[in-house]
C-alpha cells in the first residue's frame, strides 16, 4: 500500500481495494465516489476503478441530489450485490448506512462502525467534515 499522502489511485491492502467503484450487474452503474472490495473478491482494476459491484460503496451527496434520486442510487447499489452504501450528506453532517435490512443515520458526533465487512473500523462522522 503507498502512502497516505499519496491519493493518485486506487489502492490494494492485505483487507482489500479501495478506488473508484462500479457495477454492472444487473445493468450498468455509475461509478460511486469511493468503492472497497473484500480481498477475497477483488479483481484488477480496470481504467481505474474495479469492475462488478463493491462490498461498500460510498457516495457523497449534493444539494441537487433529490431524494427519490438518492434512493434510486442506493437501491441499484443493493441490486447489484452491494453490502452496505455509505451516503455522506455534506449539508445535513451525517451519514446513513444502507443495508438490505434497512438504514442508520450517524450523525456529526457519531462513529459509524463498518459492521460484519470491516470489522474492528469506526469512523467518527465528524472528521468527514474536519
Amino acid at each position: 500500500m503507498s502512502t497516505a499522502g499519496d491519493t493518485s489511485g486506487p489502492k490494494t491492502g492485505s483487507r482489500g481495494h479501495v478506488g473508484k467503484a462500479g457495477a454492472v450487474f444487473p445493468r450498468p452503474v455509475s461509478r460511486a465516489r469511493v468503492g472497497f472490495t473484500r480481498a477475497e473478491r477483488a479483481t484488477a482494476p480496470t481504467r481505474g476503478f474495479v469492475p462488478g459491484a463493491p462490498d461498500v460503496a460510498v457516495e457523497v451527496l449534493s444539494p441537487d441530489d433529490r431524494p427519490g434520486y438518492v434512493r434510486e442510487r442506493v437501491a441499484e447499489w443493493l441490486e447489484a450485490g452491494t453490502q452496505a452504501v455509505w451516503g455522506v450528506d455534506p449539508r445535513k453532517r451525517n451519514v446513513t448506512v444502507h443495508e438490505a435490512g434497512g438504514a442508520s443515520v450517524y450523525g456529526e458526533q457519531d462513529r459509524f462502525p463498518g459492521g460484519v465487512l470491516l470489522p474492528g473500523f469506526e469512523l467518527p462522522v465528524h472528521d468527514l467534515f474536519a
